[in-house]
């Protein structure tokens, strides 16, 4: 690993950060971000930059188109800012949300971009294949919630913040759920737009038929730690212990408040965010970073003084090297 006077934590963003626009404009102005998304269309064998720029199939939002697309444009990101800042900045730490988290283990060279884009379409395929069920953000912290769940036949999919948990189930116990804990807890409920109950034992029989996939990859020891969304801590060094990782997140909950509370506790003190984009608007710079509200909660919740800084368009690119420039 190299010297650094800062340690550097990557993050990136997973599904739901998707949006029809998203890397055009780092395909106007850098060749190397054009360079990530023809070797991504190479891959896949189809054309990522008409799906990723124009989408005129309506495809950006299926699981299968979505999580290449987004792994793309993470990358196309990063590879980017380590152009214009001459690889100055280096990682000691990665971690990705959800499908994030190929994208992190790209960045430390566990996984070519080649396998990471074939890995995730297949998870994306079958994702897709088994889905069933609904998912939910509540307004509730999981050590309550995890005692209610169980007997509504749902199970909790992800820990984000201290104060929200994602909950998910078939749609009909989902729904009973949510009635129960408005009633007797007077907490939201907020419907997620997904495929299914993704990080729950509904995807198991998805997990089943994703291993052989996971098997037959070549992973390599990464260059620095990266987060296991499935343990909350760093994946091993040991490709192997990485793929089971990878294997039982696909139906057990993301545990990203705690990992992030781990890395911040391990000495992080500056955050990048790579890819992705929410909110209105209809250009790359009219987006907001998708992580960026949950991982300054996980400062607030360590009392961390860390740096967070977006790198997800041209715009977020010059803002990021103007506040690394007066670091």
């Amino acid at each position: 690993m190299s010297e650094h006077s800062n340690k550097v934590m990557f993050i990136f963003p997973g599904q739901g950060s998707q949006y029809k626009g998203m890397g055009s404009d780092l395909c106007e102005e850098f060749p190397v971000a054009r360079k990530v998304y023809d070797q991504a269309g190479a891959a896949l064998g189809y054309d990522m930059a008409e799906l990723s720029f124009h989408d005129s199939e309506n495809k950006l939002d299926s699981t299968v188109y979505t999580q290449p697309a987004v792994l793309t444009h993470s990358i196309a990101c990063l590879e980017v800012f380590k152009d214009v800042t001459d690889g100055a900045i280096a990682a000691s730490v990665g971690g990705g949300h959800s499908l994030g988290e190929y994208s992190a283990l790209v960045a430390a060279g566990v996984l070519s971009l080649t396998d990471a884009l074939k890995l995730v379409q297949r998870r994306g395929e079958l994702l897709s294949q088994y889905g069933r069920g609904l998912m939910a953000a509540f307004s509730m912290d999981a050590e309550t919630l995890k005692d209610i769940v169980p007997g509504f036949y749902c199970e909790i999919g992800g820990c984000n913040v201290p104060d929200q948990t994602v909950v998910g189930g078939a749609k009909e116990d989902l729904e009973r759920l949510i009635t129960f804990v408005e009633e007797h807890h007077r907490a939201r409920a907020t419907l997620l737009n997904v495929e299914g109950a993704f990080h729950t034992y509904l995807m198991a029989a998805a997990a089943e038929s994703f291993r052989p996939f996971l098997d037959a990859a070549k992973f390599s020891t990464p260059r620095f730690d990266v987060l296991s969304n499935y343990t909350g801590k760093y994946h091993p060094d040991d490709p192997g212990t990485i793929k089971a990782n990878l294997f039982f997140q696909i139906f057990n909950p993301v545990r990203w408040i705690w990992g992030m509370q781990h890395a911040l506790n391990d000495g992080v003190d500056r955050i990048l965010e790579f890819g992705g984009g929410i909110g209105s608007g209809e250009t790359p710079a009219d987006k907001r970073p998708n992580l960026a509200g949950i991982t300054k909660k996980a400062l607030r919740s360590v009392n961390s003084s860390a740096v967070y800084t977006p790198v997800i368009n041209c715009a977020t690119l010059k803002d990021a090297k103007s506040l690394l420039k007066a670091a």
